[in-house]
């Protein structure tokens, strides 16, 4: 007995040194920052932000990676398929690990297949509008809308099943109106197209690119969709401050992901340097520029509950407007 039991402890001590020596190694070349639209758009600004300093902290290069398409699932499914060392790391939001899988018939992986190592930023979501619609506040939009029953008005998204595509689905059926979806592959080609006047309106993240072309008169902020106005934003009332949507709310977190099997050494690694670049004054200011609140910190469990709460939270409202893979 008394040697099964050396035998036992003999295997947890060299486990235990392995998984040491593994955090101790990793990160063993540069590490590939996924992120899952084209440069140009709020998710590439977050990347941008951290990845020189996650760099510093973690002692080798993070290279920004973009790669768009399928709503943001295609970037997911180059992680999942790359080895599983935490030499990739996906930059995602509900958009891609929850909603995708959700939405798109060809989105072969599961929310499941990823870990959450930590949230890393709050975006403030808005109602941006092409310059001469004739609305100045969300209710004058639904109310435009509702008139516009010949040539429904026209808003774009970053994909089928994205969460900006869900919000204004649900939209339609909170108010009666009909409305025309235009799926982008990205936040800039959408927004340039809004500037450009060929759609009318989109519900999106909130970026100071976005608000430099507002103060240009090219495009109009009408709304945001916060239980309560941003820090970031005072100025802009709450779609839940008008008669038509009161008790309107969302807003979207963006976090750093790893496959699911991905050694828990590594896991733990990645956590305590990410956990360090969000207590950086610098990257917070930068963040704050961008009109993005860097995360409260969380430990691993933490970031496990809140995951497992967001993904139980999406499919329901993707249960409530009948979300069906296309």
């Amino acid at each position: 007995m008394n040697r099964i039991v050396k035998r036992g402890v003999a295997l947890l001590s060299g486990l235990l040194l392995a998984g040491s020596a593994l955090a101790q190694s990793y990160p063993a070349k540069p590490v590939n920052l996924m992120v899952p639209y084209p440069a140009g758009g709020p998710s590439d600004a977050i990347a941008r932000i951290f990845n020189t300093a996650l760099g510093k902290e973690l002692g080798q290069q993070v290279l920004v990676e973009n790669l768009g398409g399928v709503s943001g699932a295609l970037a997911a499914q180059k992680v999942l398929g790359a080895p599983a060392d935490g030499h990739y790391v996906f930059q995602g939001s509900p958009n891609e690990v929850i909603l995708s899988p959700l939405a798109n018939a060809s989105v072969k992986f599961r929310t499941e297949d990823f870990r959450l190592v930590h949230p890393v930023a709050d975006a403030v979501m808005v109602f941006v509008t092409r310059k001469d619609l004739p609305v100045s506040s969300v209710d004058e939009l639904i109310a435009l809308a509702r008139k516009s029953t010949d040539r429904p008005l026209t808003y774009g998204s970053v994909g089928v099943g994205s969460l900006y595509h869900l919000i204004l689905e649900n939209v339609q059926d909170l108010t009666g109106t009909k409305l025309v979806h235009v799926p982008y592959k990205g936040n800039a080609p959408l927004m340039q197209d809004i500037g450009g006047g060929q759609v009318d309106f989109a519900v999106l993240v909130y970026s100071a690119a976005m608000g430099a072309l507002a103060e240009q008169g090219k495009l109009k902020v009408i709304g945001q969709l916060g239980a309560q106005r941003s820090e970031l934003l005072k100025n802009v009332p709450t779609v839940g401050e008008g008669q038509a949507l009161r008790n309107f709310s969302y807003k979207i977190w963006t976090g750093f992901m790893v496959p699911r099997s991905t050694p828990e050494p590594v896991v733990q690694r990645l956590h305590q340097a990410v956990g360090k670049v969000l207590q950086d004054p610098g990257v917070r200011s930068q963040l704050a520029a961008q009109t993005q609140l860097a995360s409260a910190p969380m430990t691993l469990a933490e970031s496990a509950r809140f995951f497992e709460a967001e993904t139980a939270r999406y499919r329901a409202i993707a249960r409530q407007i009948d979300l069906q893979p296309q």
